[in-house]
């Protein structure tokens, strides 16, 4: 009697604790289209070592970013449009060390600090059309939260409550109707997602990146404009050989490990957009 309790008690903690998870473990993902919705150039480095992993396994990975991220220091001497130039180049060249193309880098130019300000329809509309474009298998988003609203600060907020939003959108044929009449597009619905930046408690998903961790911080280093100088005084996108050593090591001090891995974590949810908070 006690070896069946027993049984039965390791078989409901097998079933809770492995609830939510992917049938098929992110690290054994191919063929797929990735959508990833973000608020600023760089907001995809939590996701890096995923992405650079899931875009080398065969899967197809698509970044869209809400702002050009042209407000971020406080240099006097930089204006926005010469940041804004350097945040696309910065974003690209991050992209190109995980694999992903140029093209696949699709930013929508709105003022950073100020999306929640910005004509919520119009972002949609793009946003479903983006969808609808590239037909994607899986989002990677900010996690708006499950059951109680996730705090994130202005950008990211707006960002997560957007992308998820308009995930539900595009699955219905009547919303943004033109899209499908005039521009050839379908509805799609967005089955799988992967979704950062929660609840701790609400992460049920653990992606080992052991093998990509050089990659997510090469590529993090791209990031020259939101460190060193950046935040004072722009001195360019160089670093030299010392900068770049203490920086390696002080993003290497800021990942994740488990049992000896290096891990990203995620709450992965599958099913209709419409139930994505519960």
């Amino acid at each position: 009697m006690r070896k069946l309790l027993f049984l039965f008690a390791i078989s409901l903690f097998f079933q809770f604790s492995l609830k939510g998870q992917p049938k098929v473990p992110v690290e054994e993902w191919t063929g797929k289209t990735i959508l990833f919705i973000g608020a600023h150039p760089d907001d995809d480095a939590r996701s890096h070592g995923t992405l650079a992993m899931l875009q080398d396994h065969g899967n197809q990975v698509y970044i869209v970013l809400l702002t050009s991220g042209n407000v971020g220091t406080q240099d006097p001497n930089i204006s926005t449009t010469d940041l804004s130039r350097i945040r696309k180049k910065e974003e690209i060249n991050a992209l190109a060390e995980l694999g992903i193309p140029a093209d696949h880098y699709i930013n929508m130019g709105y003022d950073d600090g100020m999306l929640e300000l910005q004509d919520r329809e119009e972002i949609m509309t793009r946003l479903v059309r983006q969808i609808r474009k590239y037909k994607p298998d899986v989002l990677f988003a900010y996690d708006p939260g499950k059951g109680k609203m996730r705090w994130h600060k202005a950008d990211h907020r707006t960002a997560s409550w957007l992308a998820t939003d308009a995930c539900r959108a595009a699955m219905w044929p009547l919303l943004y109707e033109g899209q499908i009449i005039h521009e050839n597009l379908e509805a799609h619905e967005i089955r799988e997602y992967l979704l950062f930046d929660g609840f701790q408690e609400d992460y049920n998903t653990e992606v080992d990146i052991t093998q990509y961790l050089d990659v997510k911080i090469s590529a993090m280093l791209k990031y020259v404009s939101q460190f060193t100088s950046g935040w004072s005084k722009y001195e360019g996108p160089e670093m030299s050989d010392e900068e770049e050593k203490l920086f390696r090591e002080r993003l290497k001090k800021r990942t994740i490990t488990k049992n000896g891995k290096v891990i990203e974590q995620f709450r992965y949810y599958s099913g209709s957009p419409e139930s994505i908070g519960r």
